[in-house]
């Protein structure tokens, strides 16, 4: 069975999440976990509900209260009420400004000889051929262009044009 975490509050703690819970500003979020923390207060002035009761009463999981009220021991009140950061992001940043910038020239380059014109699968092979970035999807090209409003297939792909043709 998983240890259970007495929480008792000092005055100046309590002061504080009594003015979180009243003053109409705080997150809800932060709302709840301020009365959650005053539910479950056992000292001197606090009503010490159990966790059951106080999940009921919030419409929250005993689960949360459990996990509330271990960061509150743990790491204190500033833990307890703001969601920690994550320390890293949930995916490395493979294609980046630089990236694109390099794909967009390319795309507005001359089409490699024997094609018309540039197609998403051979931007993404040229981009790797070029060492852009070691592999490269080319769902992710069509992002890029399609980000950028280029399109492959219109008259002019933002080159400049050929000479002997007239504007219309």
């Amino acid at each position: 069975m998983s240890p259970r975490y007495r929480v008792t509050l000092t005055d100046e703690e309590r002061t504080e999440l009594e003015a979180l819970t009243r003053n109409g500003k705080t997150p809800a979020k932060k709302f709840i976990h301020a009365r959650a923390l005053l539910l479950c207060d056992a000292g001197e002035n606090g009503p010490g509900w159990k966790v059951a009761d106080v999940a009921a009463a919030l419409g929250i999981t005993s689960r949360t209260v459990e996990h509330l009220k271990k960061r509150f021991v743990e790491e204190g009140l500033e833990a307890a009420l703001v969601r920690k950061p994550r320390e890293k992001p949930p995916r490395e940043v493979i294609f980046d400004g630089a990236f694109e910038a390099r794909l967009i020239a390319l795309a507005c380059s001359e089409a490699p000889s024997g094609h018309r014109r540039w197609t998403v699968r051979l931007l993404a092979d040229k981009a790797v051929e070029l060492d852009f970035a070691p592999s490269v999807s080319h769902m992710t090209v069509q992002r890029v262009l399609k980000k950028t409003h280029i399109n492959l297939i219109s008259g002019s792909t933002g080159k400049s044009r050929h000479k002997g043709v007239r504007p219309l």
